[in-house]
C-alpha cells in the first residue's frame, strides 16, 4: 500500500505547483478525491483519485460577510448555526461560492436580543467588523414593533424624544405608525433592546419585533431562516 501523503503535496504533484498554491486550490473547494470535494490542505490520501475541477483557480480566498435573516426567540449566540450551505438563499445573486472557510472566524456584529427578528450580520472582513464595532452608536437601525395596548395621546412625541432612562434623555430618534399596530423606528444612538422598554412608557406592549434595515443595508426579500452573502458594492 502507497505510503499516506498529505493532499495538497499530492495536488502540487498533479497540477504541477506549489504547495501554497495547492492548498488555496484545495480551500477553495477545486478538488476532489474519489470524486468528492475535500477542503482540508491535511488530508491523508494513498492511491485514490484526485482531480482538479475545470475552471479551478489558486487564488487565495477572500473574506466574507454573510448576512441573515434571525427567527425570532432564538438566542443570538445560537443564530451561527444557520450559517451552513444548506440555509443559503437560493436568489443570492452574489456570485460567491460557498466553502468551509467562509463559515469559520466569523464576528457577529449588533446583535439583535434574542425575541428579535431580522437583519444580523457575521463577517470575515475587517472593514466591515470595524465600522460596525466602531461607528454602531451612529449607525441608523430601521425596525419595525407590533404592539398592543393603549397609546398615550402624545405617544410619538415622547417616542421620538420626551424619554428618559436612568436619569439621562434617550437621543431623538425617528417613530411613525405604519399601520394601527404596527411601529416603525428609525434608531440611531439607541439599540433594538430598548424599543420594549419605549414602548412600555408610552402604555403599549411589543409583541413582535424585527430589524429591517442597517445603515444603508436593508433586509430586502431575504427569507426568514437563510443567509445570503454581502454582495460587492453593497454598503452599510
Amino acid at each position: 500500500m502507497t505510503e499516506p501523503v498529505r493532499l495538497s503535496k499530492r495536488v502540487a504533484a498533479l497540477v504541477p505547483c506549489s504547495r501554497r498554491e495547492a492548498e488555496q486550490y484545495i480551500e477553495g473547494g477545486w478538488v476532489r478525491v474519489d470524486g468528492k470535494v475535500v477542503e482540508e490542505p491535511q488530508f491523508r490520501v494513498t492511491d485514490e483519485r484526485v482531480e482538479l475541477d475545470p475552471g479551478a483557480s489558486a487564488a487565495a480566498l477572500e473574506p466574507v460577510t454573510l448576512l441573515l435573516h434571525k427567527p425570532a426567540d432564538l438566542p443570538y449566540e445560537e443564530t451561527q448555526a444557520l450559517l451552513v450551505p444548506e440555509h443559503r438563499w437560493p436568489g443570492d445573486t452574489s456570485g460567491i461560492r460557498p466553502v468551509k472557510r467562509h463559515f469559520v472566524q466569523l464576528t457577529p456584529l449588533l446583535p439583535l436580543p434574542a425575541q428579535a427578528s431580522g437583519l444580523c450580520v457575521f463577517s470575515q472582513m475587517r472593514g466591515v467588523v470595524r465600522k460596525l464595532t466602531e461607528e454602531a452608536s451612529s449607525m441608523e437601525q430601521e425596525v419595525t414593533a407590533e404592539v398592543t395596548g393603549e397609546a398615550a395621546a402624545d405617544a410619538l412625541a415622547q417616542l421620538c424624544h420626551g424619554l428618559q432612562f436612568e436619569g439621562r434623555a434617550l437621543p431623538p430618534i425617528k417613530v411613525s405608525w405604519q399601520s394601527e399596530r404596527r411601529l416603525r423606528f428609525a434608531l440611531k444612538g439607541i439599540g433594538p433592546d430598548r424599543v420594549p422598554w419605549m414602548c412600555e412608557q408610552v402604555g403599549l406592549t411589543v409583541l413582535a419585533l424585527k430589524r429591517i434595515r442597517l445603515g444603508r443595508l436593508p433586509m430586502a426579500g431575504l427569507p426568514l431562516g437563510q443567509w445570503r452573502y454581502l454582495r460587492a458594492g453593497e454598503r452599510f
